[in-house]
């Protein structure tokens, strides 16, 4: 009976939401194999200086300038690989963060290559976890499967431990994020048969390679 009612509420929600369609102005548009290892994202400024140390008197590694994304400065990074999320219209601009220490932060400023430098902290509410901003964005704006994510993304299971599938994903209007447990994440989904399914998904890899991002518009 309680499995009964929930599926009925997350349907329910559906109607509330709406359906989801994919953003086409953020970042990434692929699984970030490279640099797993950070430990959330950053919102940076539109003129940042980018330094080897946590120390002012340490090496200017980059001195990074932007008004969007097609006005970077240095093109030899460019907008692609520096921002992790870049949302125009909403002014979010957001860089992964490897770590943070008394009032600096390294960044990923270069997500090709993974090279990291430091920056200092203007705002530590500006600093969100991964988890944080997955319940922020991912619960308001729902969720999208990246390209490349492997098949067994797809797999829907009752609970994080179970290795039985309880429903497949196929093609789905709307990804709606319920709660994030570790690398697993009960959502609700609509496909385009219009049936409602309920399950837990793995978005995140044990080794830090996410499957599914925040469909931020």
């Amino acid at each position: 009976m309680n499995k009964i009612f929930l599926s009925f509420v997350l349907f329910l929600s559906f109607i509330f939401f709406g359906n989801v369609a994919f953003a086409n102005d953020i970042l990434p548009v692929s699984p970030n194999i490279t640099n797993v290892r950070t430990v959330g994202l950053y919102q940076v400024g539109k003129d940042i200086t980018v330094y080897k140390f946590p120390d002012e008197e340490s090496h200017i590694l980059y001195r990074i300038r932007w008004n969007d994304e097609d006005d970077f400065f240095p093109q030899e990074i460019g907008a692609k690989n520096f921002f992790t999320v870049y949302v125009e219209k909403k002014e979010l601009a957001l860089v992964n963060v490897v770590d943070i220490a008394d009032g600096w932060v390294e960044i990923v400023y270069n997500n090709s290559t993974g090279e990291t430098g430091w920056i200092r902290e203007d705002d530590p509410y500006k600093f969100m976890t991964w988890i944080n901003f997955y319940n922020t964005y991912g619960k308001k704006y729902g969720l999208r499967l990246l390209k490349g994510a492997p098949a067994m993304c797809k797999d829907m299971k009752a609970s994080p431990e179970s290795l039985k599938t309880i429903s497949t994903m196929n093609t789905p209007q709307a990804i709606h994020l319920n709660i994030i447990k570790g690398n697993w994440a009960l959502i609700s989904v609509l496909d385009m048969d219009r049936t409602p399914k309920t399950g837990y998904v793995q978005w995140r890899s044990d080794d830090g390679v996410r499957y599914f991002f925040p469909d931020i518009k």
